[in-house]
This record gives C-alpha cells, structure tokens and sequence, in this order.
C-alpha cells in the first residue's frame, strides 16, 4: 500500500532517472508545482532542482526525487504523477482526483 501523499510511479520515476543521467547533475530532483493559467485556470509544470524549500513535500521512487511546494501540494495531494508512452507520443501525465475539471491536452485543470 503507498502511504505517500503523491503517488509517484515506476514509470515515472524510471523516466526521470533517466533525463537526470541525461543531465549529468546526480543532485537533479523533480519538482512539479501548480500555477495559474491554461485553458481549465491552474496548470502544472515540471523542473529540475537542486534545492529542497522549507516546507517541500518529498517523495522518493527508485532513488528519485520528486517535490512539491506547499502551495502546490494543496492542490497535488493524492495525485498520481505517471509516464506513458503511446500512439500520441510519451509524456508525464497527472491523475488528480482534486481537479473539478480537465482540458482535453491534462496539462490544466479547475479545482
């Protein structure tokens, strides 16, 4: 049973293992965070940090480090970060049972 607050998967996890040795930073984490903005008014966004913030959220799959600020985490807790490959190509994907609602892409969403 996971007891993290964010479910982080193996795929993802294994995708982001992989850009950070694409990288060459070892110290690289994965910070997703939510802000205003796309179709649906908040949306989310990926990057690497070096640096955890007072109050991140942390959650580690497969040595890999994935963060979420506070503001963000409000929005993200008991959300599924998720990687997948397909006929309309490969992306991260969130399955967020906060949103109300979802554009069409799932890059934005109402809570």
């Amino acid at each position: 049973m996971n007891e993290d607050p964010i479910a982080f998967t193996e795929a993802a996890a294994t995708k982001v293992g992989e850009l950070i040795r694409d990288e060459g930073n070892p110290n690289l984490m994965l910070r997703v965070y939510v802000q205003g903005g796309g179709c649906s008014g908040m949306q989310y966004g990926f990057e690497f940090d070096e640096n955890v913030q007072d109050g991140d959220t942390q959650v580690e799959r497969k040595g890999v480090k994935l963060l979420v600020d506070p503001m963000s985490f409000q929005y993200l807790n008991g959300a599924e970060i998720d990687y997948r490959e397909g006929l309309e190509g490969a992306q991260f994907v969130i399955r967020n049972p906060n949103a109300t609602t979802t554009c069409g892409c799932g890059s934005s969403f109402a809570a």
